[in-house]
């Protein structure tokens, strides 16, 4: 297997560059566009990026959890994306200032409000701390266990990591499933605290882990491009362009049956979320993102032979994440308005976390053997064929 590391697309004194130029703007913006839309974009790559490296984990976890021989040899890829969870802990902690801010439950006028007088404790500021805290580090033993176990694998060659792993990733999945929701309700709908949707967790699932699936499947042809995951053909980019199809569809049904029951209920409690996001300018950004979604990738991958068209898997992948974007962007900003905000404030957090998640994922690109070499069933999985 090809050991060239150094080869990337970007150098690296630009994503450094692009760095330090949006901190300038990210500090600045704060004076200059105000605290609501400060806090506002630094909630938003919060989830972002937390949902990006808790998808990829997300994706190790099912790999044990169904003992699935066909992704032992891309399982690395995702497990290096995974590690994108360590630095959304500092930028979480310090999206706890947003909470005064931002969120209505938290304020001490929520104690008197008639809707939020019963959730006031949960809304407060201690106990959504304390969960968010619980959160993350739950993230960190999932990392510790299923990827910091894979890497020591490929020098001790011990099968037990196999055993382990596939004994904790139902416990695993009992983690994810609180932590997503947490995400969902505290970060996401605790902006409308008014507003409630049984299955919006479900809704934030299916978002995080078409993210890390695009994620991964770019990172594959990345990788493949540079010469490194020799053995892994057509068909490993089947199945991934079979999840990826799968899962755009489930995003899809998920999305419209939670607008669905509550435009049929009419209820003002429940429509007043969508009221926003379906007048002026959201409407339209409603309708792109379900354009770019959904229809565009499923058509994209309808077929058979898309699925494992290099090309073809490689725009869907782009498209899937910037559509998650998109997406996070439409559950977030409409706070701060009935037009979407999008100038130099925006620009510069992008400059300074996309930078900074591009050095990461460069870095952990070269973070141990480009596939689980110690795992026993590495062979059965390079010769898999459908």
């Amino acid at each position: 297997m090809s050991q060239d590391k150094n080869a990337s697309n970007l150098p690296a004194s630009w994503l450094w560059g692009a760095v330090a130029l949006g901190a300038l703007g990210v500090l600045g913006s704060y004076a200059a566009a105000g605290p609501e839309r400060f806090w506002a974009n630094w909630v938003f790559w919060f989830v972002l990026l937390f949902t990006l490296g808790l998808g990829s984990l997300f994706i190790v976890a099912l790999e044990h959890l169904v003992n699935a021989k066909w992704s032992v040899p891309i399982r690395r890829i995702p497990e290096r994306l995974a590690t994108l969870l360590i630095p959304s802990i500092p930028v979480g902690l310090i999206a706890l200032g947003a909470i005064p801010v931002l969120y209505p439950g938290a304020r001490p006028e929520a104690a008197h409000h008639p809707l939020l007088a019963g959730k006031a404790f949960w809304l407060s500021m201690p106990f959504f701390s304390a969960r968010t805290v619980v959160a993350l580090a739950l993230c960190l033993l999932g990392l510790w266990v299923l990827v910091g176990g894979s890497l020591k694998q490929d020098a001790t060659k011990d099968p037990a990591f196999n055993f382990k792993a596939r004994k904790f990733a139902p416990a695993f999945m009992a983690i994810f499933a609180l932590v997503v929701t947490l995400v969902a309700f505290d970060w996401i709908s605790g902006l409308t605290p008014e507003w409630y949707s049984d299955i919006f967790g479900v809704y934030v699932f299916a978002g995080a882990f078409l993210s890390g699936l695009a994620a991964t499947a770019l990172a594959v042809l990345h990788l493949q491009d540079q010469g490194r995951l020799e053995g892994v053909r057509g068909d490993h980019l089947y199945n991934l362009g079979g999840f990826l199809f799968a899962f755009t569809v489930f995003w899809s049904y998920i999305g419209f049956a939670q607008y669905m029951l509550m435009w049929y209920a009419n209820l003002p409690d429940e429509v007043i979320w969508y009221k926003v996001r379906l007048q002026g300018s959201w409407h339209l950004i409603t309708l792109v993102l379900a354009g770019l979604h959904f229809v565009l990738p499923f058509f994209a991958l309808v077929t058979r032979d898309s699925k494992k068209d290099p090309r073809r898997l490689r725009r869907v992948a782009y498209l899937m994440l910037g559509a998650h974007v998109l997406d996070i962007y439409w559950l977030i900003f409409p706070i701060l308005g009935a037009s979407p905000r999008f100038s130099w404030p925006e620009l510069s957090f992008a400059l300074f976390f996309l930078g900074g998640i591009l050095l990461w994922a460069r870095g952990a690109m070269q973070k141990g053997e480009d596939m689980p070499v110690g795992d026993p069933f590495l062979r059965e999985g390079l010769e898999f064929r459908l």
